[in-house]
């Protein structure tokens, strides 16, 4: 099975290396080189490759297309650039101004003929069009979080935004640029991925918009066998596979309530309270420090940087459990180093021994070896105390804010409020609670509250949770917007589908609140995970939620649709070993989260997350308070919109059902229906 971040590696090492196989023989000198990226190449470089490993490839620079460069006439330069009217006309500029030996352009999307002839024309007046040694189309216009994770941009993500599609005053054709952003997107990452998907989708939205659009272009390509990217030449090793991915396009207007829902799993809470992207984390440092004397100047706040990379083993382990077992885990790390560190100044010690006691002879002869042992296990040991370093002022600086918002209060009631369990305490007490949380945690709550619940609240008691919020210092507009909505969707006739409850007070901690620990947790709940969608009812739920989702095969011949009927018991089974599901208007590290969990639970089976752009509950608020409070937009108000009548639709059982269970795929070969489940 064809990994993304394996695949992605490869074709941005191959570029490096003037697109040519990277040298087997590591101790042969690298050619030195110069890269040159815009915003966009180096977001899509940054969580991958790092200062180190770019070293090791030859690049000696790496700098912004845009900035002020130096000429360095005896260096080749890389460009790894998107084919915006803005880089070309620079890069012209570079070709006449001669600023390097060579010139090695890379696009991240492809570049289209007029564009191409502006660059020749360039290089000619330039007398440089032997320099210009080769022209790349690399199709890795996406940005690879994690192996199992993708987004489509993080630079002018604003242009293919929630906001953006469901803007009320969207033209056309404006909708059409969007959808083609998103689908030139999606294309390279099949094409990186080396796979040609069967795609589902759901009717009448935006999700629907873009599968149509991307079938059409995987058509195209693969209709021109001699040059297309996804046979013979074009096509890496591992590609020939039978398999090929279930691709699952869902729409964020399905469910809104989990982007807004407070979480507790260690990445996800990271992204939720610090500032957190493209897997790095930048907090500000020496917050509770001394003020400054009386007239002296204030001490600058320096702001810190860490890499959360696959490198670091524990935030591998750990980033998907809840903080309670991370804060511990921390401690454990902690105290097992110290352990080491005493051993080492124990043996250090010994080795110092003077004199001719036999005793203390024998003790240095039998701690040599130990100490030997030590000492080369030194730079292991330096490394793994400082990813514990990281991990404990990352995780302190989230238990701040869990302790200061009450963020387990919120986590835990909102997790009662989305699977209809017994509330210990009324909505309006949190709200009006001074010292629980900020407005934006109050105004989260209430909409969540307000999406899920059974039967819209009356006018008195909405007026009465309107007040109490205000009061608070909240903001409005995001519940108006949300009030139109939920009454177009009409997804309060029944109980939103959300499984069992999520949580289940444990008390406080057991080994964490001994007087040691780096981790003062009194007052914090250690509330335990549990999976929101079971089998039973993911297949319960399967016909009403999927049997009207679209189906295309960009290799089948139009008008393949019209086959996939109800399947029969005497239907031949196929499985799907690999799905990947995409949310049209962004996502969270919250459903990321749950995909991973519940693959696990399917063994052999792999799940892939990707969306629009990647947003926590701030920035989603902020998108949902631009929206029109007055009208909805033209996405909302088409006809075909398909929603259960019977109750929510939960994006992440949508997704678990088309993923997991009876997705119903078919495929006309020999004759024969194959059936596709996962």
């Amino acid at each position: 099975m064809a990994t993304l971040i394996r695949n992605k590696h490869s074709a941005l090492k191959r570029m490096l290396n003037f697109n040519a196989p990277p040298l087997k023989n590591a101790a042969a000198e690298p050619v030195w080189k110069v890269l040159i990226y815009d915003r966009f190449g180096q977001d899509i470089i940054s969580p991958l490759l790092g200062v180190k490993e770019l070293r090791d490839m030859g690049i000696t620079l790496h700098l912004l297309l845009h900035s002020d460069r130096d000429p360095i006439p005896d260096v080749p330069a890389i460009y790894f650039v998107m084919p915006t009217e803005e880089n070309i006309d620079r890069i012209c500029q570079d070709l006449r101004n001669q600023l390097y030996e060579s010139y090695y352009l890379n696009f991240i999307s492809a570049i289209s003929r007029s564009k191409l002839e502006d660059i020749a024309s360039a290089a000619l007046a330039a007398n440089a069009v032997t320099q210009v040694t080769k022209v790349y189309d690399q199709y890795l216009n996406f940005i690879t979080l994690e192996d199992d994770m993708f987004i489509l941009c993080h630079q002018n993500k604003e242009l293919i935004s929630y906001h953006a599609i469901n803007r009320a005053d969207i033209l056309d054709t404006d909708m059409e640029a969007i959808m083609d952003t998103i689908v030139d997107s999606l294309f390279c990452f099949f094409v990186t991925l080396g796979a040609v998907p069967i795609i589902r989708c759901p009717r009448g939205n935006a999700a629907e918009m873009v599968a149509v659009k991307l079938d059409k272009k995987l058509r195209e390509n693969l209709r021109d066998a001699r040059n297309s990217l996804f046979t013979g030449d074009n096509m890496t090793a591992g590609q020939f596979s039978f398999q090929r991915p279930l691709f699952v396009l869902a729409d964020r207007n399905l469910d809104l309530a989990t982007p807004l829902h407070h979480t507790w799993t260690y990445q996800a809470l990271i992204h939720d309270v610090l500032d957190f992207h493209l897997n790095r984390v930048m907090m500000e440092e020496g917050q509770g420090a001394e003020p400054s004397p009386a007239g002296a100047r204030p001490k600058k706040k320096s702001r810190k940087t860490y890499d959360l990379t696959a490198a670091d083993k524990f935030w591998q382990k750990h980033k998907g459990s809840p903080f309670p077992e991370v804060a511990e885990s921390v401690q454990e790390e902690l105290d097992t180093y110290r352990a080491q560190e005493d051993e080492v100044k124990r043996l250090k010690s010994i080795m110092g021994l003077e004199g001719e006691d036999e005793g203390a002879i024998s003790m240095l002869s039998d701690n040599t070896a130990k100490l030997t042992s030590a000492v080369s296990s030194l730079p292991e040991l330096l490394e793994k105390k400082r990813l514990i370093d990281l991990h404990t002022n990352v995780a302190t600086a989230v238990l701040d804010h869990i302790k200061s918002r009450k963020l387990d209060v919120y986590f835990e009631y909102e997790e009662k409020l989305m699977s209809k369990s017994t509330l210990d305490k009324s909505l309006l007490d949190i709200i009006s609670d001074p010292d629980a949380g900020t407005p934006e945690d109050k105004m989260r709550l209430f909409l969540i509250y307000y999406i899920t619940a059974q039967q819209a609240p009356s006018e008195a008691d909405l007026e009465q949770y309107k007040k109490a919020l205000q009061d608070a210092g909240c903001d409005l507009s995001p519940l108006n917007y949300i009030k139109q909505w939920k009454a177009f969707t009409k997804m309060a006739a029944a109980p939103a589908n959300y499984g069992n409850s999520g949580v289940k007070p444990m008390g406080l901690f057991s080994r964490v609140m001994n007087t040691g620990s780096q981790f003062v947790m009194e007052g914090v709940k250690n509330l335990v995970l549990k999976q929101h969608v079971s089998d039973k009812q993911q297949r319960s739920e399967r016909t009403s939620e999927t049997d009207d989702y679209r189906y295309f095969d960009p290799k089948m011949l139009r008008g393949s649709e019209s086959l996939c009927v109800t399947m029969s018991c005497d239907d031949v089974v196929v499985f799907v070993l690999q799905a990947i599901v995409f949310v049209v208007g962004g996502g969270n590290y919250i459903e990321y989260q749950n995909l991973v969990d519940y693959a696990k639970s399917k063994q052999g089976k792999k799940v892939l997350y990707g969306c629009s752009e990647l947003f926590n509950a701030a920035q989603f608020i902020k998108q949902v308070r631009k929206q029109d409070t007055c009208k909805l937009s033209r996405q909302h108000r088409t006809k075909n919109m398909n929603f259960n009548e019977s109750g929510q639709f939960n994006l992440l059982v949508a997704l678990c059902v088309c993923v997991c269970v009876c997705v119903c795929v078919c495929l006309k070969q020999a004759g024969n229906y194959l059936f596709y489940d996962l």
